[in-house]
C-alpha cells in the first residue's frame, strides 16, 4: 500500500474519526475520507462499520491494520536508515523571509521540520524584501520566501503559488456574509493598511487609484501580525491576502472576504533559491516542508 494510505488509514484508527484524524494529519477531512474509500474499493471491502457516527473496525480492517502498522514500522526503520546516509541526524538550513510571513506561516513549518528531524539546526530570518532577495542571491540563506519576487538572473525559483487580496474582517461584521467586495464598500469602514515598505500597499494603492478612490487609514503599520490583532479587536477592516489570515480563518478568529475589483492581481509567492545552487539535504527537508504547508493552506483556504 502507498505510504500515505498508510499513514491515513493508522491515524483514522488511533483518532476514531475522519475529522479528528485530518487534524492530526493537518489536512482537510475530503482528502483522509478519499483515501479511506479507495482503499476500500481496491480491496473490495468495507475497513470500517460507521455506527452512530463511529467508526469501528471491520474483521478485513483488522487485518489491514496489523499490515498498516508492521509496513510503518519497517518504513521508519528504512527512513532511519537512509536519514542516517544523507546526513540529516544533523544539518543546517536557513530561510529568509518576510516579517509577515515569518509570524503567520513559519512557526507551523519550523515545529514540523523539528519533529521530523529533530538533529537539523534552522536559522529563520525576517528581513526586508532587497535585504531578503540579496541574500538569497548571494547564497548567504539556503532559500528566501516572499511576495511579488521581481525576475532575477541571480535566483531559481522552487515554487510559486497566489493568493487573493480581500477584506478582513471579524466575525459577525456588516461585510462579513459577503461571498465578495470591493475597495469602494471598504472605504466605507475605519482601514488598517500596510505601509508603502510592503509588497501589498503598492498593488492596493494602484487598484484605488484606477478606481478614483481616496483613502485615509486609521492605522498603518508594517506588521501584519499586528494587522490581524487590530482586526479581531474591531479596531478596522484590513486589506491582506488570503495566506496572511489562514490561520485566524481556519480557527474562525476572522473571516476573508474576497476583492472583486477589476486588475487586482493576487499576490504571488515565491521559493527561491541562488542559482546554481546545490541545496544541502538539510535545506532540502526545510524547502518541503515549507512546499507542503502552503499546498494545504491553499486546500484549507
Amino acid at each position: 500500500m502507498h505510504a500515505k494510505v498508510v499513514r491515513y488509514f493508522v491515524e483514522v484508527v488511533r483518532a476514531g474519526s475522519i475529522r479528528k484524524a485530518a487534524e492530526q494529519l493537518h489536512v482537510v477531512p475530503t482528502a483522509v475520507n478519499r483515501q479511506i474509500l479507495n482503499l476500500e474499493a481496491e480491496l473490495g471491502a468495507p475497513l470500517f462499520e460507521r455506527i452512530h457516527n463511529k467508526l469501528k473496525l471491520t474483521p478485513v480492517g483488522e487485518i489491514v491494520l496489523a499490515h498498516a502498522r508492521s509496513t510503518l514500522r519497517e518504513f521508519d526503520g528504512v527512513r532511519q536508515q537512509i536519514d542516517a546516509v544523507r546526513g540529516l541526524r544533523q544539518g543546517e538550513a536557513s530561510l529568509a523571509t518576510t516579517a509577515g510571513l515569518a509570524s503567520a506561516f513559519l512557526p507551523t513549518v519550523a515545529q514540523r521540520c523539528r519533529a521530523g528531524y529533530p538533529g537539523i539546526y534552522l536559522k529563520l530570518i525576517d528581513m526586508q524584501i532587497t535585504a531578503l532577495l540579496r541574500a538569497a542571491t548571494e547564497g548567504d540563506v539556503d532559500v528566501a520566501l516572499a511576495y511579488d519576487v521581481p525576475d532575477n538572473a541571480g535566483l531559481r525559483t522552487l515554487f510559486t503559488s497566489e493568493w487573493p487580496i480581500g477584506a478582513v474582517v471579524p466575525p459577525g461584521h456588516a461585510l462579513s456574509a459577503r461571498a465578495s467586495t470591493t475597495l469602494a464598500d471598504c472605504v466605507g469602514f475605519p482601514l488598517i493598511l500596510p505601509t508603502a515598505s510592503l509588497t501589498l500597499r503598492p498593488i492596493l494603492d494602484g487598484a484605488l487609484g484606477r478606481s478614483a478612490i481616496s483613502v485615509a487609514p486609521v492605522i498603518e503599520t508594517t506588521s501584519t501580525a499586528l494587522m490581524r490583532q487590530l482586526t479581531r479587536q474591531g479596531a478596522g477592516v484590513s486589506l491582506l491576502n488570503r495566506l496572511d489570515v489562514s490561520d485566524d480563518v481556519r480557527a474562525g478568529a476572522l473571516v476573508f472576504v474576497p476583492l472583486r475589483d477589476s486588475g487586482l492581481s493576487p499576490q504571488s509567492l515565491a521559493l527561491v533559491t541562488r542559482a546554481g545552487a546545490t541545496l544541502s539535504a538539510a535545506a532540502e527537508v526545510l524547502v518541503q516542508q515549507v512546499i507542503v504547508c502552503i499546498e494545504e493552506a491553499m486546500v484549507a483556504s
